[in-house]
C-alpha cells in the first residue's frame, strides 16, 4: 500500500512538470490518440488531464478510458443556453488544472465566452492550408477548386471560424486521381504529426505572437520550395 501511494505521488509530481492538456472532441478522436501516443514516446512534454465531449458515445471518450485519462460527457441539451453549456466546460477544465485546450474534432464553434476564458490557450487542427477553405467538407472544396496543394493547419482559436493565428502547417500535394477520401487520409497522417509538434513548441515556450503572426524561437530558415507537378514531370 505504501509503495502504491509512493508511486502515485511520483506520478503526480511528474505530471506537474508537464503542460496539462484539456482535449475537446466530438467524434473518434484520432488526433487525441496521436497526442497520447506522442506523450508515451516522450515526444512532447505534456499530460492529458481531461477529455471532454459533447457526444455521449464519442469514441474519443473510449480512448480516454483505455488510457486511464479522465473523460467527461457534457450534454449540451441539459443547459438553457450556450453560455451555460460552455461555463460547465470551463469549470471542468479549470478543476482539472488545464493550461492548454486542444480541439480535436470538436464540432461546435466556441463563443467569446469560452475563448476569453482561455485566451491564447486554445488551439485547433484544421484539414486545409488556412486561410483557404475554412469550415466543413474542406477536402472536397479543395478538389472542386482545383488547387494543387492542400494540407493542414494548427492555429490559435479566436472568435471566428478557423481564423486564428497560424502556428504550423503541413503541405500535401493533390494528385489527379485523388478523391475526398484519399486526400483526407493523406492529410490526416500529417495532422497527427504537426499537432503534437505545435503542443511541444508551446510547452517549450518557443512561441510568441504579434498580431496575426506567430514566431518560433530558434527557427532555422531554409531555402526550400515545393512545386506540383514537379518541373521534371
Amino acid at each position: 500500500m505504501l509503495q502504491q501511494k509512493s508511486r502515485s505521488r511520483e506520478c503526480d509530481k511528474e505530471m506537474a512538470k508537464k503542460i496539462r492538456l484539456g482535449v475537446l472532441a466530438s467524434g473518434r478522436g484520432s488526433n487525441l490518440q496521436a497526442i497520447i501516443d506522442s506523450i508515451k514516446k516522450d515526444e512532447i512534454d505534456a499530460a492529458v488531464a481531461v477529455v471532454i465531449s459533447d457526444v455521449e458515445d464519442a469514441y474519443a471518450l473510449k480512448r480516454a478510458e483505455e488510457n486511464q485519462i479522465k473523460g467527461i460527457y457534457i450534454n449540451p441539451k441539459s443547459f438553457d443556453s450556450k453560455k451555460e453549456f460552455e461555463d460547465e466546460i470551463i469549470r471542468n477544465l479549470n478543476e482539472n488544472g488545464v493550461e492548454l485546450v486542444c480541439l480535436a474534432g470538436f464540432m461546435r464553434v466556441l463563443s467569446p465566452n469560452l475563448v476569453g476564458a482561455f485566451k491564447d490557450r486554445i488551439i485547433n487542427i484544421h484539414p486545409s492550408l488556412l486561410p483557404s477553405f475554412p469550415g466543413l467538407h474542406v477536402q472536397q472544396k479543395a478538389l472542386e477548386y482545383g488547387v494543387k496543394f492542400s494540407g493542414c493547419t494548427v492555429h490559435f482559436v479566436n472568435e471566428g471560424v478557423d481564423t486564428g493565428p497560424i502556428i504550423i502547417q503541413a503541405v500535401v500535394p493533390i494528385c489527379d486521381a485523388d478523391t475526398e477520401e484519399s486526400l483526407s487520409e493523406r492529410i490526416l497522417k500529417q495532422e497527427h504529426k504537426i499537432y503534437s509538434r505545435a503542443i511541444q513548441l508551446i510547452a517549450e515556450k518557443k512561441i510568441t505572437k504579434e498580431g496575426r503572426r506567430v514566431f518560433i524561437r530558434d527557427f532555422k530558415e531554409q531555402d526550400l520550395f515545393i512545386i506540383n507537378p514537379p518541373l521534371n514531370s
